[in-house]
């Protein structure tokens, strides 16, 4: 049999609009997805696509005064062009309204009907044309839609139709499930799927009376055939099901599927997998739903007019900082992989966007390549010098890079895309402490020092060349703008997972181009109040390691200045002023991660006399789990501060030993709110 195909779907999307963030968060996990598998030489299909054949779809068109097909051959080339702007590299983009789709949806329904899963029967009932779903009469209150995200008026629908047997696959759909628990996720969404079975399947209704629009019933061309059914066949017809049997072998069945919450238990997990169980083919490998963005709570969408383009969005930050619009494109294609655990919802934030901007995207990628590529420049002539023998640091700092690289491959096989980036994030923070511990401004001023600044310069340039390689996936545009100012001969679209694990494959010699900022900070400073001003220094309190990262972009002239570390008078406290430090021992009760950060915990503490809330920037090396029951010092006059909108009533002490933060606490255990003297 010939190697497996690698197979990604979307949902095919309804075109009564254009699109919005909401569907770009699908859209973008699944590129990511199918540029890493294509990173590890697998063969891969992607397919996306519209859903043109729905009743909405007809009546937006009625409205307008078009034709139901000029209407969809207006629009798709829309949808088209919002995916090209993201750089989304799909392989197949299929629409309901080809013929080749057409041929697949009859024949599924002849052969279901010939089976006697498909019967004909008196439908009565409430229909959504919003959500082009049938209702029960017991699930319809006051007249409205339950789906909470639409609640929009149903119909009452009293017609001759075509049912499909779904209550007939309840017990094999439980069975199944029970037996193969990795095909549902997350695990809580598969809960509500087996529930959802469990309280009992009815018959689905899979056709309609005709309207003007839609694939006829086979041999009933008064009747059109419900547009989930159809839908649905879609994976097929993009896997070349009864068209090419070599590729549908190699293809089918689907390796993962995402699509947003709202259809995934109805549609993707119940009347999908019985309808392959009909037809005798395999279940999909992965069915996954994950959250939507929200805005203040409420799920973005068209219908409630707070719709984002993520074209505007990106030519609004590139406008604000100067930066390339394909490479704001791809920060917005960050910002919504790191920002939510996908598979939950999130709130989509302008301010949370360019604070991952500015702090992720330049501070700590940017900073890192462009400060080494200046030092370069100053004092190599921008040619990429030979290694030598690497220190501990530097050793740490390599290691550190194949084995992230193995976990960026384990998160998004597993997607979660923000522990991926994380992961990726590690190495360049590695980096970034990397050039503070070795102080190349420092080590050019003294010529006996030449072959550990040769070592210095080379070590961080090999880790960016390896990380653009780990980025491409996430950001391939800023991946390819790192690629170029490196002066790779070889093209970055050749390059494997495996060139990105493997140090050293920087060429010495190569000739690396001017250093120019990748992404220019976006000035907050006229947005800033006095308490976002307190918030940033308590965070910057909270993580060791985060208050000597460099600002992005200083001119070259005067690099040496903007990235040494400034030096500062060393000021001594009296022991007066000391004492006003209430140092105490607090052992921690409750720890949760803080909510779109990745660095932060929310601690609750035991002072013995009272609990406090203390914000803390130690996710990256504690686990919550691993906080409770610990005995902790902090400092517990601190003024308060909100950090993430969280306020935090002290600050924990830690050690910083090689970049990495180690929590303080006694050594035997001493009652809770003990002073430390």
């Amino acid at each position: 049999m010939p190697e497996k195909t690698f197979y990604i779907t979307t949902p095919i999307y309804y075109v009564n609009d254009v699109p919005h963030v909401g569907n770009a968060s699908t859209t973008v996990a699944s590129d990511v997805l199918a540029r890493l598998k294509r990173l590890q030489g697998m063969d891969v299909l992607y397919a996306t696509g519209t859903d043109e054949n729905a009743i909405k779809v007809h009546e937006i068109a009625q409205a307008q005064g078009m034709s139901t097909q000029d209407y969809v051959d207006g629009i798709v080339p829309r949808w088209m062009e919002v995916w090209k702007a993201m750089h989304i590299s799909y392989d197949t983009f299929i629409r309901t309204t080809e013929e080749r789709h057409k041929k697949v949806v009859e024949y599924a329904f002849r052969k279901l009907m010939e089976k006697g899963d498909i019967y004909k029967d008196v439908y009565k009932g409430w229909y959504c044309v919003s959500d082009e779903t049938f209702f029960r009469e017991s699930e319809v209150v006051d007249g409205l839609c339950p789906n909470p995200e639409c609640r929009k008026e149903v119909r009452w629908v009293e017609e001759e139709n075509y049912f499909f047997r779904l209550s007939a696959y309840g017990d094999r759909l439980l069975e199944y499930f029970e037996a193969n628990p990795d095909v549902l996720g997350p695990d809580f969404r598969r809960n509500e799927v087996l529930s959802f079975i469990k309280a009992g399947l009815k018959d689905a209704c899979v056709t309609r009376q005709a309207y003007g629009w839609g694939i006829p019933v086979p041999d009933d061309p008064d009747k059109v055939i419900y547009v989930w059914f159809d839908a649905l066949l879609n994976y097929l017809t993009v896997a070349g099901w009864l068209q090419d049997d070599e590729k549908f072998a190699k293809t089918w069945p689907a390796d993962v599927q995402l699509m947003g919450k709202d259809i995934f238990v109805r549609f993707h997990s119940t009347l999908w997998p019985a309808m392959l169980m009909g037809l005798g083919l395999a279940v999909p490998k992965k069915l996954f739903g994950h959250g939507f963005w929200t805005i203040e709570g409420e799920k973005i969408s068209k219908s409630k007019g707070n719709a984002i383009s993520p074209i505007k969005l990106a030519e609004d930050i590139a406008a604000r900082s100067g930066a390339d619009v394909d490479i704001a494109m791809d920060a917005l294609r960050y910002f919504m992989m790191r920002e939510a655990t996908f598979g939950l919802d999130a709130d989509f934030s302008i301010g949370a966007l360019i604070g991952r901007f500015n702090a992720d995207l330049a501070n700590d990628l940017g900073n890192l390549l462009n400060r080494t590529l200046m030092l370069l420049h100053k004092y190599r002539g921008g040619i990429v010098p030979a290694p030598g023998a690497k220190d501990r640091e530097g050793r740490v700092l390599t290691g550190l890079i194949e084995s992230e690289a193995d976990d960026v491959i384990a998160h998004i096989d597993n997607l979660q895309f923000s522990e991926a980036l994380g992961a990726i994030w590690a190495v360049i923070s590695r980096g970034n402490k990397y050039m503070e511990v070795e102080a190349p401004w420092k080590l050019a001023k003294d010529e006996e020092c030449a072959a550990r600044l040769d070592t210095v310069l080379y070590t961080v340039l090999d880790t960016v060349r390896s990380v653009a390689i780990m980025v491409q996936p996430f950001m391939p545009c800023v991946a390819q703008a790192i690629w170029d100012q490196l002066g790779i001969d070889e093209p970055l679209s050749e390059q494997t997972w495996d060139d990105a694990r493997i140090v050293g494959k920087l060429k010495p010699g190569t000739k690396t181009a001017e250093p120019k900022p990748i992404f220019p900070r976006i000035d907050t400073r006229s947005q800033e109040s006095g308490a976002g001003s307190q918030k940033g220094q308590a965070e910057k309190a909270s993580h060791p390691s985060h208050e000597s990262h460099m600002s992005h972009g200083p001119k070259e002239e005067k690099v040496e200045e903007q990235v040494q570390p400034q030096a500062e008078e060393k000021q001594y406290l009296t022991f007066d002023e000391f004492k006003k430090m209430d140092l105490r021992v607090a052992k921690v009760i409750a720890a949760e991660k803080v909510e779109g950060a990745d660095k932060l915990l929310k601690l609750q503490v035991d002072l013995g006399a009272e609990q406090r809330q203390v914000v803390a920037g130690m996710a990256l090396w504690y686990s919550p789990e691993d906080m409770i029951g610990r005995e902790v010092v902090m400092i517990a006059n601190l003024k308060p501060a909100k950090i993430r909108g969280v306020e935090s009533q002290g600050m924990l002490l830690a050690a910083d030993i090689d970049g990495e933060a180690v929590l303080l606490k006694p050594d035997k255990e001493v009652p809770p709110g003990s002073t430390v003297r």
